[in-house]
């Protein structure tokens, strides 16, 4: 008797005043659930009561995939459009990082004297009386070497790593950042946009590490003598081969640095961003407009630069070292090689690669801003 007074009370409420029930609260949604489970199956067994069910729910969840799932489409497409554009400054980047280490198999392919080397005695291959090249050189290099596609080694796992990687941290901050801003005034301060940075951009990276290790080999596989090559084809090719020669472990190998790095640069780079904002159009500088967005998006490149590019150098070289079966790696972990890098190239080492750094986060930055932009006016009625 119980069970049918029970049952028929869930009906009810479900059937007949579906309307009554408040649209945006999870806690009497989850309160239904876990009293009136047991005669779910019983409901679900008709098709009017699973109709009913569903004009129940989707009110309930429509705040988050209006909010969210447009922010991670936003942010997932301006995402995209930058790392396809800034691509050779990103792969001239990482090649700049990679040189100065001692067990580069071919030491003809280096081309950079160690920073500040504090023992030259320790860096093995590495010569101090090698001349310093800089970025565009190295690309011209690249060029002559390897011809101009060389410039875009990678691109495919630049993009599934932006799909990946940049789409989670964009739509997770403004979810955060939506949730935690004060409605009345509509301020959030600087230090709880910090905090949804770490917290996005540390989601972010765990998600799109694989493609992150893909995208690093494949830029760097052009430094290496050509029967030490490892080819990719593309990104998929390359998780592929990953998986088969060294295990699934190795689609996460450095995900500590990456997801380091990452909550570092979406904290500064987001909340920079925004916050330069904000006090350009409280102090009536500037109106909401593109000069606003490329004046914000180079000051928030330049502070995401600065804070990441030691934890940059240290994960580029975890990612891309070759470890032989039965032989000992090159580097037994983050601090290892920090250590290794700062005692045998100086402790600028950290700092490699830092100029095209700043000429691909400034351009990376203020693409990814003002794309970021446009696409919300284009999807602000959606």
């Amino acid at each position: 008797m119980l069970q049918l007074i029970t049952h028929h009370r869930v009906e009810h409420l479900i059937i007949e005043q579906p309307r009554r029930f408040p649209s945006h609260s999870f806690f009497q949604l989850q309160s239904l659930c876990c009293v009136y489970k047991s005669t779910l199956p019983a409901l679900l067994s008709n098709t009017t009561h699973i109709s009913s069910i569903f004009s129940l729910l989707l009110p309930c969840f429509s705040p988050i995939a209006t909010m969210g799932l447009k922010g991670f489409v936003e942010g997932g497409i301006a995402s995209i459009v930058a790392g396809a554009s800034t691509h050779p400054l990103d792969l001239i980047k990482v090649r700049m990082q990679l040189q100065g280490e001692s067990h580069l198999p071919n030491p003809s392919l280096q081309l950079y004297r160690p920073a500040l080397a504090v023992n030259s005695a320790a860096v093995g291959n590495v010569s101090i009386s090698q001349p310093r090249v800089g970025p565009i050189s190295i690309g011209v290099r690249i060029i002559q070497l390897e011809g101009v596609a060389a410039l875009f080694s990678g691109v495919s796992a630049t993009m599934l790593r932006q799909t990946l990687y940049s789409t989670t941290r964009m739509g997770l901050y403004e979810i955060i950042k939506n949730k935690w801003t004060d409605k009345e005034t509509g301020n959030l301060p600087l230090t709880s946009k910090i905090l949804a940075g770490l917290i996005a951009g540390g989601v972010g990276a765990a998600v799109g590490n694989p493609a992150d290790v893909a995208m690093v080999r494949m830029q760097a596989d052009g430094r290496l003598p050509i029967d030490q090559r490892r080819n990719y084809k593309s990104v998929i090719d390359a998780l592929s081969q990953m998986t088969k020669q060294e295990g699934v472990g190795s689609l996460w190998r450095g995900s500590a640095l990456t997801v380091n790095r990452a909550m570092i640069v979406t904290a500064s780079q987001l909340a920079t961003y925004d916050q330069a904002k904000e006090t350009i159009l409280e102090k009536g500088v500037m109106g909401d407009g593109i000069g606003t967005h490329v004046t914000a998006s180079f000051a928030a490149g330049f502070v995401a630069a600065v804070a990441s590019n030691p934890i940059d150098v240290i994960k580029t070289r975890v990612m891309n070292m070759k470890v032989a079966p039965g032989a000992e790696p090159p580097y037994s972990g983050a601090l290892d090689c920090a250590l290794k890098t700062v005692r045998a190239e100086g402790p600028m080492a950290l700092y490699k690669g830092f100029i095209p750094t700043i000429s691909r986060q400034g351009p990376f930055t203020v693409v990814l801003f003002v794309t970021l932009e446009q696409v919300r006016k284009l999807l602000k009625d959606f």
